[in-house]
């Protein structure tokens, strides 16, 4: 969206009742993220089940699950801290091996989706353990334990995250060249987890110097290793505040790595750096300008137009639309009516509008109601491609401007929209609220009032009377008393 030193450039909102600048649209939408990631299978913590990576030369056992009773393994899970800190504490040739067994007991127990005894492990004094085997020189089978288990730790409830704090600087320093690949991508999940929890930890991470080797953990060729650290790098920029996003884009070498991994990766690599794109995008005015700057918007699109899933569409969207609601100057000369990287764009974005996915088609219209915000050309733009016929028969659009307002409603689509203003789902009949409003205010010679009364609009609206829901109920009662109050109809 619009940097600060572009606000000559900056587009004015759609409705001014709404607040819809671009800068106001994109930071609303960041701070949604996260609890839909959750939602949408990008969850913002992770469980560690499995090993990270097969690059060790060492044997992990990863299929231990055993069903047993919560009894027996909550003291088996006292227990196995017992045993860590007998191992810790003796002498002897064998040393190593009984703290890796004792480690990988512990970690099976808090591998357990179902019951992983975190409280225990932490009142049985499990961090300070763990702790003492992340020391350096230790053998990677138990330094890899340990982060195993501390990244589950860090899995669970919010004060069961909070008591790594200790083992951060440990975390941190692992990440380095001085750690092997395997160590330092768990060492990374683990960082996530903690990144993820809150942005009092995001800041205490970021103090303690966590951006940059994770940064750098992203420009090899190694896919387990980039995926989990693009997922940890975005737990730690999302904000609500730029300065970490701002320092990551201007990391040398960082832009060059989202570029060749959006590119050449598999879907589940490029899905991860692509949540990267939607932060950066989403707080940092910097991070956009120098985005811009380069490829970034035919590369997302291209990616956008081989990609199928879910997962990795929403945040293809979610990137192009912070990036396409940037200043007008810039994406004037960006989204050029036919140029091949702007018919692209319409036909990706006609591509989502036809998927039986709610969610995606809400994300897609979002992206094209960014571009429509732009110049007289971009409006036309939208208004004579596939995709406005597709909105229009779907029902879904959340924007519409003014010089194509009265064809897009003797086209038919206010019944659509007065439907989702009765649907239970608050989300649609906002959406739907918002085009009332549009057709009231920009329809002429009162026509719009007509309209919406002889389609039921009114009944609609009156349905939120004592809704509690409160922007919705104001809005409602709001545009009922406006435009259909004791003096209407008194001309007739």
């Amino acid at each position: 969206m619009a940097g600060e030193s572009a606000a000559s450039h900056r587009r004015d909102p759609i409705k001014n009742t709404v607040g819809n600048a671009a800068v106001q649209r994109r930071r609303q939408h960041a701070v949604s993220v996260a609890k839909e990631r959750r939602e949408a299978m990008f969850r913002t913590k992770r469980l560690c089940t499995e090993v990270v990576s097969n690059d060790m030369d060492v044997a992990i056992h990863g299929d231990m699950m055993i069903e047993e009773e919560p009894s027996i393994l909550e003291a088996q899970t006292f227990s196995a801290v017992e045993e860590l800190k007998l191992a810790i504490s003796s002498k002897g040739k064998d040393t190593v091996q009984k703290k890796v067994n004792a480690l990988r007991e512990l970690r099976r127990l808090l591998s357990r989706s179902e019951f992983p005894f975190v409280e225990i492990a932490l009142k049985s004094g499990a961090i300070p353990l763990l702790s003492q085997c992340l020391s350096f020189g230790s053998q990677d089978e138990q330094l890899l334990e340990a982060a195993w288990c501390l990244t589950n730790i860090a899995a669970g409830k919010p004060e069961e995250t909070k008591a790594l704090v200790p083992t951060l600087p440990l975390l941190i320093a692992h990440l380095g060249d001085k750690s092997s690949l395997c160590v330092a991508e768990q060492c990374a999940w683990a960082l996530g987890n903690v990144a993820g929890e809150s942005e009092e930890l995001r800041d205490l991470l970021l103090s303690q110097g966590a951006l940059i080797p994770l940064a750098r953990m992203i420009f090899p060729d190694k896919g387990t290793t980039v995926r989990t650290a693009s997922w940890a790098l975005s737990n730690l920029i999302k904000g609500p505040h730029p300065e970490a996003a701002t320092e990551l884009i201007k990391i040398d070498g960082v832009v060059d790595a989202i570029l060749r991994h959006l590119k050449k990766s598999d879907v589940e690599l490029a899905t991860e750096v692509a949540w990267v794109v939607v932060y950066l995008s989403a707080i940092s005015d910097v991070a956009i300008n120098v985005l811009m700057n380069t490829e970034i918007v035919q590369v997302l699109v291209d990616r956008l137009a081989s990609s199928n899933t879910l997962q990795s569409l929403i945040p293809l969207l979610r990137s192009l639309g912070n990036l396409m609601a940037g200043d007008a100057y810039t994406t004037n000369i960006l989204l050029d009516p036919g140029h091949e990287t702007t018919d692209s764009i319409i036909r990706s974005l006609s591509k989502c509008l036809k998927s039986e996915h709610r969610f995606l088609k809400k994300e897609a219209t979002w992206v094209l109601s960014n571009i429509a915000a732009g110049s007289v050309a971009h409006k036309q733009l939208i208004c004579k491609s596939e995709a406005v016929f597709i909105v229009i028969r779907a029902s879904w659009i959340p924007f519409l401007l003014s010089d194509h307002l009265i064809s897009f409603v003797r086209n038919g689509c206010l019944c659509g929209f007065i439907d989702l203003v009765k649907s239970s789902d608050l989300e649609a009949a906002r959406l739907g609220l918002h085009f009332i409003e549009l057709v009231l205010r920009g329809m002429p010679n009162g026509e719009g009032q007509k309209l919406v009364e002889r389609a039921d609009g009114i009944d609609a609206m009156e349905r939120f009377q004592f809704h509690e829901n409160d922007e919705l109920r104001v809005m409602a009662n709001l545009l009922v008393d406006s435009y259909f109050g004791e003096m209407y109809g008194v001309d007739e």
